[in-house]
C-alpha cells in the first residue's frame, strides 16, 4: 500500500468515526460548541486529501521519512564543537594537528613572533585582536592583510618590518601557535579581550592608549578596543 492509499484510508476512517460519534449528540446545537466540528473536520480532511493528491511521490516519500536526524545531528555537532575551549596545553594537544591555508600561516607566524613568550591565554588574546581587526571595516578584511598592514608609523605588527628575517625555529612554539591559529580560525569564541583591536606591552605607552578603552590585561600585554 502506497502513501496516498494510507492517507485516503485514514481520511475515510476518521470521517466514519466522527459521524458515529456525533450520532449520540442530543443537546441543542445552539448551545453545543462541538456541533459543527464534524463538518469542519470533514472539510479539513477533504482539503488535506486534495493537497496530498497533488504532491509528487518523491515529496510524499520525503514527508513519510522525515528529516535525516543523523545528518542534522552531525551538522549540529560540527557547528558547536568549538563553542567551549580551554586555555591549557592538555586541551590544546587534543586538537587536530595544525595545518591550513595562507590565512592560517599568517596567523601562526604572527602568534609566533608577537606572543610565543606569553601564556596560552596571552597567545589566544593576540589571535583575538588579529581576527577582530579582520572583521572590522577599519582594517583589511583578511588575516594576512591585517598582519602585513603598514602605516605612517611603520608596520602594525613589529616583526613584519623589524629588519630581521622571519624564520621560525622553535618547534614547540611553532606547533602551539599553529594549533591556536587553527582553533581560532575554526570559530572558537573570542572570550578574553572583549573585542580588542589593539595591544601593547606594559613597558611602553603608545599615544592611542589613553584614548582607547582598556579591555584586558593578560601577561605582559594590555588590550584595548578602538572606539
Amino acid at each position: 500500500m502506497n502513501l496516498r492509499q494510507i492517507w485516503a484510508g485514514a481520511a475515510v476512517a476518521l470521517t466514519v468515526l466522527s459521524g458515529a460519534g456525533f450520532a449520540e449528540v442530543t443537546v441543542s446545537q445552539s448551545n453545543d460548541p462541538t456541533a459543527n466540528l464534524a463538518g469542519a473536520l470533514s472539510s479539513m480532511l477533504g482539503a488535506e486529501h486534495r493537497t496530498v493528491g497533488a504532491m509528487a511521490d518523491q515529496q510524499l516519500a520525503s514527508l513519510a521519512k522525515g528529516p535525516d536526524l543523523a545528518t542534522a545531528k552531525a551538522k549540529k555537532a560540527k557547528a558547536g564543537e568549538l563553542t567551549v575551549i580551554r586555555y591549557d596545553a592538555e586541551w590544546l594537544a587534543t586538537q587536530p594537528a595544525p595545518k591550513g591555508d595562507a590565512e592560517w600561516q599568517c596567523l601562526t607566524t604572527a602568534l609566533y613572533f608577537e606572543a610565543r613568550g606569553e601564556s596560552l591565554k596571552g597567545q589566544f588574546a593576540v589571535a583575538e585582536v588579529i581576527l577582530n581587526r579582520a572583521d572590522s571595516p577599519d582594517y583589511p578584511a583578511t588575516v594576512c592583510g591585517v598582519v602585513n598592514q603598514g602605516g605612517r608609523n611603520g608596520c602594525q605588527f613589529s616583526f613584519v618590518c623589524d629588519g630581521y628575517k622571519d624564520v621560525m625555529k622553535e618547534k614547540a612554539a611553532i606547533d602551539r601557535a599553529g594549533r591556536i591559529a587553527r582553533v581560532m580560525l575554526d570559530g572558537a569564541p573570542r572570550a578574553l579581550t572583549e573585542g580588542a583591536t589593539h595591544f601593547h606591552t606594559k613597558g611602553v605607552r603608545p599615544g592611542w592608549a589613553h584614548r582607547f578603552p582598556r579591555t584586558a590585561a593578560i601577561g605582559a600585554h594590555l588590550f584595548y578596543r578602538q572606539p
